[in-house]
């Protein structure tokens, strides 16, 4: 019912229009979390990136350390890479210093400008020992500037660290969030009316603030979890509490955090199957949110990673949109209708939908051969159990038996 929950805060604060203009001059300072880039992660929906690395290491990413966490697996899966096309660029610059061969500029700009007309916009540039030696990353990074690509995420700028294939992960990583995150991050500013600079300011992943000229995607994808550990540790706080468990679900995740007299950070991480080496806060991100998707696929019950959103959101929520883990949670009675306002519907006006809710798992469940019930009472099961995952790896990592 409106373009953002924050902004639309605001305005009711100041009694200000829907549409109205926020007065910057009325304003000290705005600190918000944000769960877009986390949620496009998750749903793999960032912008199209394209790779530029070291010619002969094109598959260097993909082929990463070759850990083989689970020795016994026939079959390996290797992780999903973001970017969807790779440029190997002639170019080598030693440990020493020593170059050999130089950048081969022209041939690179002519593959980035291929790039660039296929419809790709953001680009990651990584090159072996560029954090140390910056001359042809920097190079590539003008030349891919010159090419028109709006995103241009450089390794030595973005994680200027030894180790190749964590330093480039991190960098694709901001390469494909980044646009997102900066157009969320534009449409706030532009609610403003006058100079909000140093006003508005986001949670990073690391706990900490940062002016929103500066955030960056990688920066990005605990903002929102991160804004809740600090809350969850402040009200412990209150209430006497010094030693907790975070458990924090929304509408695409589930974050659970571990506290223990001190907020608990992390250089290296993995989110969503992807590597990451930026400061943030030590959180277990899973795909099992409110709206999350559910389905019946060749006799299993997946939940997730998919997510209804906002708009329309799940079935119950009166606008055509997909079953969800809200939806089954309604069904079996543990969300209850006659408690929720009139704020659903495509005026915002009607209660939850319990009868589109209804018929839509009487037809999954035709298919699936099980009565409605027991349909949504797994679906309930497999999310809580993705969920009590998440609680027992981040209480074993720091030592605590939480098995019951």
């Amino acid at each position: 019912q409106y373009d953002d929950a924050a902004l639309a805060g605001i305005r009711r604060f100041l009694d200000l229009g829907p549409a109205e203009p926020i007065p910057a001059a009325r304003i000290r300072s705005v600190k918000m979390g944000t769960t877009v880039a986390t949620n496009a992660l998750l749903e793999r929906k960032g912008d199209r990136t394209l790779l530029v690395i070291t010619q002969g290491l094109g598959d260097q990413l993909r082929l990463a350390y070759q850990n083989r966490p689970r020795l016994f697996d026939r079959h390996i899966i290797l992780p999903e890479m973001l970017y969807e096309q790779v440029i190997e660029a002639e170019e080598r610059l030693y440990a020493d210093g020593r170059v050999a061969p130089p950048l081969d500029e022209a041939k690179l700009a002519e593959d980035l400008a291929a790039a660039r007309a296929s419809g790709i916009d953001a680009v990651a540039i990584v090159f072996v020992h560029g954090y140390r030696h910056t001359a042809h990353e920097k190079r590539a990074g003008a030349l891919a500037r010159a090419a028109g690509f709006n995103q241009v995420s450089v390794s030595h700028e973005v994680s200027p660290l030894m180790k190749m294939v964590s330093r480039g992960d991190t960098t694709v990583v901001d390469a494909y969030l980044s646009p997102i995150l900066r157009r969320y991050v534009d449409r706030v500013a532009a609610a403003f009316d006058g100079d909000a600079s140093g006003k508005l300011m986001f949670m990073m992943s690391s706990g900490g603030l940062t002016d929103a000229a500066l955030f960056q995607g990688k920066d990005a994808i605990l903002s929102g979890p991160a804004g809740g550990v600090v809350g969850a540790v402040r009200t412990s706080a209150i209430a006497g509490e010094a030693n907790i468990i975070g458990f924090d679900m929304g509408g695409t995740s589930t974050d659970v955090c571990h506290y223990a007299g001190e907020f608990e950070r992390v250089l290296h991480t993995e989110v969503a199957g992807v590597r990451l080496r930026a400061p943030m806060m030590h959180i277990n991100t899973v795909a099992a949110g409110g709206g999350s998707l559910l389905q019946y696929k060749d006799g299993r019950l997946p939940v997730g990673p998919a997510s209804a959103g906002a708009d329309p959101g799940p079935q119950c929520y009166g606008r055509g949109g997909p079953l969800a883990v809200t939806d089954a949670n309604v069904l079996v009675g543990k969300l209850r209708p006659d408690f929720f306002p009139a704020i659903f519907g495509p005026n915002a006006d009607q209660p939850l939908d319990l009868g589109a809710t209804l018929e839509a798992f009487r037809q999954l469940s035709a298919e699936a051969g099980m009565t409605p019930a027991d349909l949504a009472d797994g679906f309930i099961r497999i999310a809580c159990e993705n969920m009590a995952n998440a609680i027992k790896t981040i209480s074993v990592q720091r030592g605590h038996d939480v098995s019951a």
